[in-house]
């Protein structure tokens, strides 16, 4: 029986060690979007010294926004797969000729397109609660206390702003964890294919992934900005977690 859903198993097993890899190994602290995580605290951090924050507001809007496109992709995903789910066998039939398609077993294509759908409603959580955890986010920006024109930063302020830089921090995660269900779920995708072209696709999508997180000209790009002020490394600060 698991003979027909190793390659099932083998995406699991890949998801979950990118997972590990990208969040919680050793190297994740030098991921993009670890780094990137800087920034974002880096960016409230001046938000409290500045007296007019429209600008803050602005990008808090376009992250909102964002989210919220993918939100709807993945609601669009759940509602494929679930169409799919319901008409199978005209499905199944459309596809019979077509060369290196399994559709012999129609159990198995329930199954895997079940999973299709699980896949996809968790990308819709992660993405929903990015959403939420932006709105909060923006609320505690509109939290901090506001200081006069050419004054430093007040304490009060310094500590709204790291409690919205934490939080837009959270919803940053929960996003890319969304963000990264969509993308696998093009090798789950292959299952059509077979087991091995499952298994195969899923791990070209996760060494993309990966070489994105560690030898992108992105990350490259957050790089150059040490190299311009003479290799001045950004301190590094604890990660304790988010929501799984």
């Amino acid at each position: 029986m698991l003979a027909d859903y190793f390659g099932v198993i083998g995406f699991m097993v890949i998801a979950a060690g990118f997972s590990w890899l990208v969040d919680h190994s050793p190297l994740s602290r030098h991921t993009l979007s670890r780094r990137m995580d800087e920034h974002r605290k880096q960016w409230m951090q001046h938000m409290a010294g500045r007296s007019v924050r429209i600008m803050d507001s602005q990008i808090i809007a376009g992250l909102q926004n964002g989210i919220a496109f993918f939100a709807s992709t993945a609601l669009l995903g759940i509602g494929a797969a679930f169409t799919l789910i319901t008409a199978l066998d005209p499905v199944m039939t459309a596809v019979a000729d077509v060369p290196f398609l399994d559709t012999t077993s129609r159990i198995q294509w329930e199954v895997m397109s079940l999973g299709l759908l699980v896949i996809y409603a968790y990308a819709f959580f992660k993405f929903g609660w990015a959403y939420r955890l932006v709105n909060y986010s923006a609320m505690l920006l509109g939290a901090t206390p506001d200081i006069a024109r050419d004054n430093d930063a007040t304490p009060e302020a310094l500590r709204g702003a790291y409690r919205a830089g934490a939080m837009n921090v959270v919803a940053g995660r929960q996003f890319n964890r969304g963000l990264r269900a969509l993308f696998l779920s093009i090798g789950y995708l292959a299952w059509i294919a077979g087991p091995l072209a499952q298994i195969g696709v899923t791990l070209i999508v996760a060494s993309l992934l990966l070489s994105r997180q560690f030898f992108s000209p992105a990350l490259a790009a957050l790089s150059a900005g040490d190299d311009a002020m003479g290799g001045v490394a950004m301190p590094a600060t604890e990660d304790r977690g988010d929501e799984a």
